[in-house]
């Protein structure tokens, strides 16, 4: 595929597909715009993962292992990793993590990286804050490589589901919804709805329509980015059970 220009991620106002749409499967498909929306899908999930994990793991500074998170995603791009995932083998997740692992162990930085400035870069990837949020956590105990990069997938798909849905609040006029929700929810500034009540001058039955509006939006964007990047229902499923709790058959 040739690169002509930036591959974009966008921002967080981009919508996620619905939950019946996975980017690991149409990343194999003929169709190269179908095939291109999906591969910036899991891009957008797993850029920062990656990244936190080849600063951890595999002990890179920050430059080298932000030359090795582009260039293992523009090897899987360009060469087709991610069509020979077997969904009856592993996880999405786990054939993610090992092609990674791959990448790293053949890959001597000095020489054969993606060089700074080179012709293609993702656009989007806000390394410095993917840095700072590394240094706030905890010296690496207790957790094996499997277990720090699933801890840090989910912190950066609860973080852009925050972002997704404050997005579509300010867009949709419900931005003081959001704000009950973070105040609530995130920040836990408030320990019942009638003291949020009293604190925003609102009736606890609009606290209670407000909350309930942006939980249920909440849970609804999370679940469009577990399915798109998921490898299949059961996956999906398993996913969205362990992060949500019990789902609704479908």
């Amino acid at each position: 595929m040739p690169y002509e220009k930036d591959t974009a991620i966008g921002g967080p106002s981009d919508r996620f597909p619905d939950t019946h749409y996975s980017a690991v499967e149409q990343v194999a498909s003929g169709d190269p715009e179908t095939r291109r929306h999906a591969f910036n899908a899991i891009l957008a999930s797993y850029w920062k993962p990656a990244y936190k994990y080849i600063r951890r793991k595999w002990n890179k500074d920050n430059e080298d292992a932000k030359d090795l998170t582009q260039g293992f995603f523009l090897q899987a791009l360009d060469k087709g990793y991610l069509e020979n995932f077997d969904s009856s083998k592993a996880s999405f997740r786990t054939y993610l993590r090992t092609c990674l692992d791959a990448w790293v162990a053949n890959r001597n930085v000095a020489a054969q990286a993606v060089k700074r400035g080179g012709r293609v870069q993702f656009t989007g990837l806000d390394f410095a804050n993917a840095e700072g949020e590394l240094q706030e956590l905890p010296v690496a105990g207790g957790l094996n490589g499997e277990e720090f990069f699933h801890q840090e997938w989910v912190r950066h798909l609860f973080s852009t589901a925050v972002d997704c849905l404050r997005a579509e609040a300010a867009e949709s006029g419900r931005l003081d919804r959001f704000q009950l929700f973070e105040r609530y929810d995130l920040e836990q500034s408030a320990d019942s709805y009638q003291q949020l009540a009293e604190q925003s001058g609102l009736p606890v039955t609009t606290i209670t329509n407000h909350l309930g509006w942006a939980r249920r939006r909440f849970r609804a964007i999370v679940l469009e980015q577990i399915r798109a990047v998921s490898g299949s229902r059961d996956e999906f499923q398993r996913e969205a059970r362990a992060l949500l709790g019990n789902l609704p058959p479908c």
